[in-house]
């Protein structure tokens, strides 16, 4: 009976009991349809090896992979009134608020920090997708003006990782004041002559687009990123023409000069760490060169050099030589 109870019953337990498997254990790449076991994907910053795909990317992980050793100081942002329109649609804006707070563990949607990217101190802000879109409300103002004043006080380059759906219709009128806000801080940056380096992932749509993600020094976007205003259904609706092949793409950009560079995700934090290492000394004094240059200057000819020279262009009778 015991044998029974101990073994059998057991197994025939297991056979009938389905087994419960992780959804996210395997991801699917939108391009090929392949499936990545997501600690390979993982382990290759979020890029299907096969494709070339760039995934999303959470935003603390992209702090990580940024900064050296994956070491940085989170930089904490000024508190703003939670729903200053007391907006409700099919929930309230407090509510909606709450969920996305819980699932993220963070305030709003922009995480701003400094650290040492290849030795170079630098501070960073990431919009994360994951909370409400990446919508620009004013707790994401605040933080991304918070993270430029930071900078210019510490004279550091200013990353910005851009990630959004646009302004948060919940806070109307007063997400759009963010534009101009965040307008004015890059102003600073320029004053204080420092980096300005915007990254473009995906999706960088609406105001953010109009703003401060357009307003950068130079402008790297991921490949692949969706970056535009508006959406290809709109303006196809509104302009009444079909779009071409590709459009509001990253690659797209690049071939009509909106973005200066697209960068794959491996090689991204050497080109802004050499980008802002070159733009971080554009003050320094070129060295005077003019007295090297007369001490290379052939010396004047001297009195026996200039007859020799008249001997050679005659001939042994004393006849100029014929040319």
């Amino acid at each position: 009976m015991n044998w029974i109870n101990s073994i059998v019953r057991p197994k025939i337990r297991d056979l009938l009991t389905k087994r419960e498997v992780p959804e996210n254990l395997w991801i699917k790449c939108p391009e090929t349809g392949e499936m990545v076991f997501h600690r390979d994907l993982e382990a290759n910053l979020w890029v299907v090896p096969s494709s070339g795909h760039h995934m999303r990317i959470p935003a603390k992980k992209r702090l990580e992979i940024f900064f050296d050793d994956g070491h940085y100081e989170r930089i904490e942002t000024p508190d703003v009134q939670a729903d200053p329109l007391k907006f409700r649609d099919t929930k309230r804006y407090t509510d909606r608020l709450k969920e996305n707070r819980s699932k993220t563990n963070e305030k709003d949607a922009v995480y701003v920090a400094s650290g040492r990217v290849n030795g170079a101190d630098m501070t960073a802000a990431v919009q994360d997708f994951a909370f409400m879109g990446g919508s620009l409300g004013m707790a994401a103002g605040e933080a991304i003006l918070t993270g430029m004043t930071r900078a210019v006080d510490n004279k550091t380059p200013f990353v910005l990782f851009a990630a959004s759906g646009g302004a948060r219709m919940q806070e109307g009128i007063l997400s759009l004041m963010q534009m101009p806000r965040t307008t004015v801080g890059v102003q600073m940056l320029r004053e204080a002559g420092l980096p300005y380096i915007v990254v473009l992932t995906n999706p960088t749509t609406g105001g953010v687009s109009a703003s401060y993600a357009m307003l950068g020094d130079v402008h790297i976007a991921e490949p692949g990123a969706q970056i535009g205003f508006a959406g290809r259904r709109v303006i196809e609706q509104t302009i009444r023409e079909k779009l071409p092949e590709g459009f509001q793409s990253a690659e797209y950009l690049l071939e009509h000069g909106m973005v200066d560079m697209v960068v794959t995700r491996h090689q991204l934090k050497d080109t802004i760490a050499r980008i802002c290492g070159i733009l971080m000394k554009r003050e320094v004094q070129v060295p005077d060169v003019s007295e090297e240059l007369q001490a290379a200057a052939p010396e004047p000819e001297t009195e026996a050099a200039s007859e020799a020279a008249d001997a050679v262009g005659e001939t042994a009778d004393g006849e100029p030589a014929k040319s």
